[in-house]
């Protein structure tokens, strides 16, 4: 019988569980804390040892264990997560001899947070039936912020059983968990988020100019047109930001430039026509010539001349 996905549904009341965190960058960090935060027993594992001694300096209330390997990590788990970088950086913590599942025991669950490619998801989908591991692609939208303060919105494909035993896990960093569908379907979901939000970032640097340089009141434009159909979440939290060029924070123009490739591989694959993506990827392309690569995604605003006004 095919996978549907589940209605939306609060999970009941859960006990403790014994969760596992691979991956402490500006996303998996916060994450992480709200997990436990939320009374999880939490161990933690990040590649770069470093990290793991940051994120406990900011934490020093959370009584979490340090794990060595993936392996280590994995062992005894009630649920591993991880939220790494690109599908290399996910098999090797997942499936490489001293991986997550070397050691995830059967009925465990298994929640990858990263954005990937929907192969990867499907391949690691594999890999957990046959260890009988309830496995979770689920990739998050909503940015540094949204991470920090615990309202991501979560797409999550896999079976239906898994996607309800992951639930207590996600909830306490989540305002949304949605059941796309099957294995695959939550990343190939966070493709399509991610093309719609390249093309408003583009289309909003392009507004941001145009009105300097009509030497318009930014403020005021802020104000006329954010309360109309114009309206959206760059809108709200990067409109000051990009009139000022500050792109110091949020979720960097490599990894934007990641996930559009991304879409653009599952385009090849299904047939889809992604031109103003392509086009924005290589607008993204000469942000990072700019050297801009590790600024916000906002800084698609660099590639255009700075002419006028009131900021």
């Amino acid at each position: 019988m095919p996978e549907q996905p589940d209605a939306p549904a609060e999970s009941p009341p859960h006990q403790p569980l014994s969760v596992s965190f691979i991956g402490l960058g500006v996303m998996g960090g916060p994450m992480a804390r709200h997990i436990a935060t939320a009374g999880h027993r939490l161990t933690i594992y990040n590649r770069s040892p470093a990290r793991v001694e940051k994120w406990r300096a900011a934490n020093p209330g959370l009584d979490v264990r340090v794990a060595a390997t993936p392996a280590h990590a994995a062992r005894d788990a009630d649920a591993v997560v991880t939220c790494v970088g690109t599908d290399d950086d996910l098999a090797d913590v997942v499936l490489s001899p001293n991986g997550v599942f070397s050691t995830l025991r059967p009925g465990a669950v298994f929640i990858d947070h990263t954005t990937v490619s929907a192969r990867i998801a499907r391949q690691i989908a594999v890999e957990a039936r046959d260890k009988e591991v309830l496995c979770v692609d689920a990739p998050v939208t909503g940015g540094q912020a949204g991470a920090e303060a615990g309202t991501l919105s979560i797409m999550c494909g896999g079976m239906s059983r898994a996607v309800k035993a992951a639930r207590p896990v996600m909830q306490p960093y989540a305002k949304r968990i949605t059941h796309v569908g099957k294995s695959g379907a939550g990343q190939t979901t966070k493709m399509v988020n991610q093309i719609c939000l390249a093309g408003t970032i583009a289309s909003l640097a392009e507004a941001i100019r145009f009105a300097q340089a009509a030497h318009l009141d930014l403020d005021k434009v802020y104000e006329a047109v954010s309360g109309g159909a114009a309206q959206s979440w760059e809108m709200d939290n990067n409109w000051d930001t990009m009139a000022q060029d500050k792109f110091d924070f949020g979720f960097a123009v490599d990894w934007m430039r990641k996930d559009l490739g991304l879409a653009i591989d599952e385009a090849r694959a299904t047939g889809a026509s992604l031109p103003t993506t392509a086009l924005i990827d290589q607008l993204y392309a000469e942000v990072q010539a700019l050297g801009a690569g590790r600024e916000d995604t906002s800084a698609l605003i660099r590639r255009l001349p700075r002419r006028g006004a009131k900021a």
